[in-house]
């Protein structure tokens, strides 16, 4: 995942400016049909039962990895193809904090569901 302008603008501001930088208590994982990226211009998904979801992270080593399952509630009408995934500080709007292409496009239709198992979003800094 790459992180946003936003978060990298916080994480320098925080670390070389000494300014203060609070973490999010819940963080949420949206879906894009187009590549969200560092700006957050993307397209995310919006009606037909969609909702972002929170989700949870464990972080070993220089990676962070969802410690559990994500599962969104099922379609009501069609989604499109969901190619990105972005992780958000807040439900609705908020901030992008960072973001990544699927390894493989999934078409979302009425009565699907979209899941993401446990530590198959990671995070990685090198």
């Amino acid at each position: 995942m790459s992180f946003s302008n936003y978060l990298e603008t916080e994480i320098l501001d925080h670390v070389f400016g000494g300014n203060a930088y609070s973490a999010p208590a819940t963080i949420y994982l949206g879906l894009f049909t187009s590549n969200p990226d560092e700006d957050g211009s993307g397209t995310e998904i919006s009606g037909s039962g969609y909702a972002r979801k929170s989700v949870a992270f464990t972080v070993s080593g220089n990676t962070a990895s969802n410690s559990a399952a994500v599962e969104f509630d099922t379609a009501t009408g069609s989604w499109g193809t969901i190619t990105h995934v972005g992780i958000f500080d807040a439900s609705t709007s908020g901030n992008l904090m960072a973001y990544a292409a699927l390894t493989a496009s999934k078409a979302i239709e009425t009565g699907d569901v979209f899941r993401v198992p446990s530590g198959d979003l990671d995070i990685t800094l090198d």
